[in-house]
């Protein structure tokens, strides 16, 4: 598969995040790994097992696997269902999923929590993308219901609707602003949901499983949604995929301790995603948003352009091989000589530059954030090209199907930014007085 190659339905992957374009195909029935988290609920258990066993996907084409996070009394499952368990040690729901997804053997793995249970219809309709792209991660629709004194084994798809209870309406409302997430960005992680979420076991193998620091209620679905974002994944609302939630939403208890956990949550969040409205405004996340590579000439060129690059972009790391031995670039831990590649975005400059407008690069450096878009062109207003930028997005689906074709290129042209000299002025930059000729 080349660059220029043109796409088409039989290919496993689609540009951008356009899965509408497979809507139309149905795949062979995968084997599907079913994994229920559980943690001592045993009424709630039952009825999801109920459900599962009611499933229309191929009853030789699924495994179920209930991953117990140390439960005081094992659950009980029917001969048929795998049981794994992990011992006690607080809320572990991360570990218990991926402990399931260890001992699983499907094609496509399928998350639901104990208190979920689906109806006939949803594990077929919530593997459909994953089994046509590896890449698809697919989140179906929770709905709630009180199931108090419900029978186990009555159909959810009869009872849900006669007990429902209110579902959240800035969920609703983000799957239809959205188009049930054909039209994503890097913050539509917040709308997957790992109650109800299913992706291939290739990308899960790939990207990696859930992350196990979080050891509390919540933030681990969003983190691994992130992490499957960043590389590459295709995010997709299957709202007839429908399970209910045994009783209302997490943010509708009433819960004393709720908004502290929330507050939890956030930090913890901030410190893994660096996006706008994930990372904290000040503070530096662990993971880089975004690398600058600057080719050095002179020490007052590379003072110029990394002070000028950190002023629009705080959380930016530049990279510089060598960084000068001067005392002002190397105090700072933002300057630094190795590469990564787990940036979000990889900012490659031809030769240093000065900022004079932040806004302007802020701008052209958002627009990574879309699906569509791969990388972008910067360029003066001569028309010298300063530098390319690309998303870790399009760099992991590149390397993965071996073609740039899965995103588009933009060309963006900057007044604010400037070539330097080898010697430009540092006073004036310092004291921001005079235009670009103190600089250019």
């Amino acid at each position: 598969m080349t660059a220029d190659t043109p796409w088409n339905d039989r290919m496993p992957w689609v540009p951008g995040n356009r899965w509408d374009l497979v809507a139309h195909l149905e795949p062979d029935a995968p084997r599907v790994s079913v994994i229920v988290t559980h943690y001592a609920q045993p009424r709630e258990l039952a009825r999801t097992l109920a459900a599962l066993r009611r499933q229309d996907h191929p009853h030789d084409r699924l495994e179920i696997i209930v991953a117990d996070d140390g439960s005081p009394e094992p659950p009980v499952v029917p001969e048929g269902v795998l049981l794994v368990r992990q011992e006690d040690r607080g809320f572990r729901a991360a570990a218990a999923r991926n402990l399931g997804a260890a001992a699983a053997s499907g094609d496509v793995l399928c998350f639901l929590d104990a208190d979920t249970s689906p109806e006939p219809e949803y594990v077929r309709r919530i593997a459909r993308l994953p089994a046509l792209l590896r890449e698809a991660v697919t989140v179906g629709r929770r709905r709630h219901a009180d199931f108090a004194g419900v029978p186990a084994d009555a159909p959810v798809e009869k009872y849900g609707p006669a007990h429902e209870l209110t579902e959240p309406a800035w969920l609703r409302e983000a799957y239809e602003r959205s188009r049930n997430l054909l039209q994503a960005d890097d913050r539509s992680y917040r709308y997957v949901i790992s109650a109800v979420v299913a992706c291939s076991r290739a990308f899960f193998d790939e990207v990696g499983g859930f992350d196990e620091s979080f050891s509390s209620y919540g933030g681990e679905d969003w983190e691994w949604a992130h992490r499957c974002w960043q590389s590459g994944a295709v995010l997709a609302h299957v709202p007839d995929a429908v399970a209910w939630h045994d009783g209302p939403d997490w943010a509708g208890r009433g819960d004393s301790e709720r908004e502290a956990e929330g507050n939890r949550q956030a930090i913890h969040l901030a410190t893994k995603i660096p996006v706008d409205g994930s990372a904290g405004r000040g503070l530096l996340p662990t993971t880089p948003d975004i690398e600058v590579r600057v080719p050095v000439t002179t020490a007052s060129a590379a003072f110029v352009c990394a002070d000028s690059i950190l002023a629009a972009l705080p959380r930016a790391t530049v990279v510089m091989d060598p960084v000068p031995d001067e005392p002002a670039l190397r105090a700072d831990p933002r300057i630094r000589s190795a590469r990564t590649a787990d940036a979000r975005v990889i900012l490659t400059l031809e030769q240093p530059v000065v900022v004079l407008r932040p806004d302007e690069l802020r701008d052209a450096l958002a627009v990574l954030g879309e699906s569509g878009v791969g990388s972008v062109h910067l360029h003066s207003s001569a028309g010298v090209l300063l530098g390319s930028a690309t998303s870790r997005r399009a760099r992991e689906r590149s390397r993965r199907w071996g073609t740039t074709s899965g995103h588009s290129e933009k060309t963006r042209t900057l007044e604010g930014m400037h070539a330097l000299r080898d010697e430009p002025s540092v006073e004036a930059w310092l004291g921001a007085w005079g235009g670009p000729p103190r600089f250019t």
